[in-house]
This record gives C-alpha cells, structure tokens and sequence, in this order.
C-alpha cells in the first residue's frame, strides 16, 4: 500500500548562488520518512518520492536539511511556472513514497 502525505507548505528560493526553490516538508511528515526510511536512504540522505502540486505530477527526491530539521522538496521551474507560484506561495503537495520499507 503506497505511504502518502497531503500538506500545504510556502515555497522558498534557496539563499545561495543557485535559483532552486523548495517546500519544507512538516517536522511530523517529515519524522515519519525518516523513521520509515531510516538504513534505506539515497546519497545525501535523500528519499525517492513521487509528487503532485496542482495538476503537475513528476518524480524527484527529498533532501534532509540538518539545519531546519525537515526534508525539503524541490519544486522545477517548470512546475513553478504551470501552477503560479512563486518564492513565498503557499502549495498543496501529494507526496508518495516511491520505495517503501515493510
């Protein structure tokens, strides 16, 4: 059965010499994939994941970040631009496990 979270969360440029944006996944949601995940992680800690924001669906990873104690989602630029949002916009994410630990 597919392990999936709902949320709202603002989206945020990065503050580096990079224009990546993200959304902070919640400390609950985001203890959860730790937990669940814990000894199954990828490089960097990150965690394969399928996403839908509006009506843009597309594979990525969540990152941990050690700094705001949560997983962070990249949100492309394309995706950004289909569904108006911006640095600062508030998101309705559906996010699914992609490999999931019994």
């Amino acid at each position: 059965m597919p392990v999936a979270f709902d949320f709202d969360a603002a989206l945020f440029e990065w503050s580096g010499n990079t224009a990546w944006h993200f959304v902070a996944v919640p400390e609950p949601i985001s203890d959860e994939i730790a937990a669940r995940m814990e000894g199954f992680t990828r490089g960097f800690g990150s965690v394969r994941v399928q996403v839908r924001i509006g009506g843009s669906e597309w594979a990525t990873s969540v990152f941990p970040d050690s700094k705001m104690g949560v997983y962070l989602l990249p949100v492309k630029k394309p995706v950004r631009q289909a569904e108006g949002l911006t640095a600062g916009s508030t998101a309705r994410v559906h996010l699914e496990l992609v490999e999931v630990i019994p």
